[in-house]
């Protein structure tokens, strides 16, 4: 049996959340959905990168700056 792919593990963890909201409306879904998934990438690239802010970045395909600021807005640095 293969392992779910990140895409699955998404939609399933949105699904059982928007299910149990039991019918409650939600609000600001895709910025909860990105912030929630943000900080592990962010968290893990750091980690397998050693720290090294460059080598995340390009890892990530972003701006060293933009990776800094993502850092800080998350607690992370």
């Amino acid at each position: 049996m293969s392992r779910p792919s990140i895409e699955e593990c998404v939609r399933h963890s949105l699904e059982k959340y928007l299910s149990d909201l039991d019918g409650e409306s939600a609000t600001n879904l895709y910025e909860m959905v990105m912030r929630t998934v943000e900080k592990p990438v962010l968290e893990v690239v750091m980690q397998h990168a050693a720290h090294n802010q460059s080598q995340a970045a390009t890892m990530l395909g972003i701006n060293r700056n933009t990776l800094r600021k993502k850092l800080g807005e998350h607690g992370l640095l």
